[in-house]
This record gives structure tokens, C-alpha cells and sequence, in this order.
């Protein structure tokens, strides 16, 4: 009996710590019939009286009960350590490539493989429960991530909704602003003119059905290494310059 209960704090001690053990039904199995193999060893064994044989089955019957209730505790708390890990997995299939369809049947597989794997030969031990449990976990978590895409998507077109429609504003305020301005016009002209032996100039130019005129001081810097004629002569009468182009 010391044995099977060392047995047990080992196995109590893994699974305390999260890790899943591997057969556990087996060794669960194990610990069991060894116990009961070493009582009937040990134990006398019964004559033809009926009174002797019941009394023995009954200890024989107290000994299981005594090792499978706190096998049956570590047994549930496997089942719970299994069913976490199959839930993730299937949050990281929702992920990645692949139909929730196809990621929910992979959890229940791998569940119901271990769930089948740590279960005791014995009717009490049983694991629908869980996978009923499972089942509906699934499907709520692929609710949520369904939900979650939907509104992502539902984000994703307002805000593009609100970007077309904030394009379309501006382009009438072009177009209006346009009108405004006589736009139409494809003339594009500028002007400017620097009054002689000053640092005068005026500017003036015409732009999308506007016009501006700018009067500045500013030196001509190149006076000094031009000379008091300039290096070159103006193209037109006074020094004017002329600039314009043509939108077609």
C-alpha cells in the first residue's frame, strides 16, 4: 500500500506542475493491480466459510476504492490539463492557414486520444463530459474570432467608406474653388521688373484666374561683380523679364 501511495504523490507531482502524463490510464491500471496482486499475497487467503470469502471481497474491494478515488481526482485533473491544451491548439489553427472547420476536428481528435489514453479500465472513469465541455468551448471561441473578423472587416469598409468620401469632398472643393477662380483659364503668366539703380523690384504674376502683384526691396547682390552697366543687356526695353506658359 506505501508503494502505490508513493506511486500516486509522483504522478500528483507532475501533473501539479501542468504537465500531461503519458498513459496515464495504464499506469493508473498499474498501481491499482499491483497493490491488490501484493494483498492477496500477503493476505490469508479464505476457507470455505462464506462468512470468511465475503469479508474478504470486501477488502479486496476497499483496497481498489482506496487507491482509485485519488487516481480518479488526478484522472479529472488530466482531463482539464488536456482540454486546455487542446483549445489551443485550435486558437493557433484559427490563425493560420486552414478551415476552423477542419482546426475544431483536430482539438477533439487530439483530446479524445489522450482523454482515451488516461482512462482506467473501469466504468466509473469516463471522459463524455469533457468533450461535451470541449465541443461547446470550441465552438464559443470560433464564435468569438468570427465575431472579432466581422467587425474587423466591418472597421476596415467604414474607414475606407470615410476615406472615399473625404477624397469626393475635396475633389468638389477643387472643382468648386476652380470655378471660383476661373481656372478654366490655361494661362499661367508671370512678370517682373527691377526698377534701375535700386533695390526695388515688382513681381506680378497671374495663376489659375489670379492675380498677384509683389513689390520688394531687395539688393542686387550682383552689382558689385557686374559693374555699374550689369554683364549683359536686357533682352527687352527697361530690364523687363517675361515669363509664361501654356496648360493644354
Amino acid at each position: 500500500m506505501e508503494d502505490s501511495i508513493k506511486e500516486c504523490s509522483q504522478l500528483k507531482k507532475s501533473i501539479d506542475e501542468g504537465s500531461c502524463i503519458l498513459q496515464f490510464g495504464q499506469k493508473a491500471d498499474q498501481i491499482c493491480n499491483s497493490a491488490l496482486e501484493k494483498f492477496s499475497v500477503e493476505a490469508p487467503v479464505p476457507d470455505d466459510n462464506r462468512d470468511n470469502e465475503v469479508l474478504y471481497d470486501k477488502k479486496v474491494e476497499d483496497l481498489e476504492r482506496a487507491l482509485d478515488a485519488p487516481l480518479h481526482v488526478l484522472y479529472l485533473r488530466q482531463l482539464s490539463l488536456l482540454r486546455e491544451k487542446a483549445l489551443k491548439s485550435f486558437r493557433t489553427s484559427l490563425t493560420t492557414e486552414g478551415t476552423e472547420f477542419e482546426a475544431m476536428m483536430q482539438a477533439d481528435e487530439f483530446f479524445r486520444r489522450e482523454a482515451e489514453q488516461s482512462t482506467r479500465q473501469n466504468p466509473d472513469w469516463n471522459y463524455s463530459k469533457e468533450a461535451q465541455s470541449l465541443k461547446a468551448s470550441l465552438n464559443d471561441v470560433a464564435n468569438k474570432a468570427k465575431k472579432l473578423t466581422e467587425l474587423r472587416l466591418t472597421s476596415a469598409k467604414q474607414n475606407q467608406q470615410a476615406m472615399s468620401y473625404l477624397q469626393m469632398q475635396q475633389q468638389q472643393l477643387q472643382a468648386i474653388q476652380q470655378q471660383v477662380q476661373g481656372a478654366s483659364s490655361p494661362w499661367n503668366i508671370g512678370v517682373a521688373y527691377r526698377v534701375p539703380d535700386s533695390n526695388i523690384n515688382l513681381s506680378g504674376t497671374y495663376q489659375q484666374g489670379r492675380g498677384n502683384i509683389q513689390i520688394s526691396c531687395v539688393p542686387d547682390e550682383a552689382i558689385p561683380l557686374l559693374g555699374p552697366n550689369g554683364f549683359v543687356n536686357g533682352v527687352t526695353a527697361g530690364n523687363l523679364g517675361v515669363s509664361f506658359n501654356i496648360n493644354v
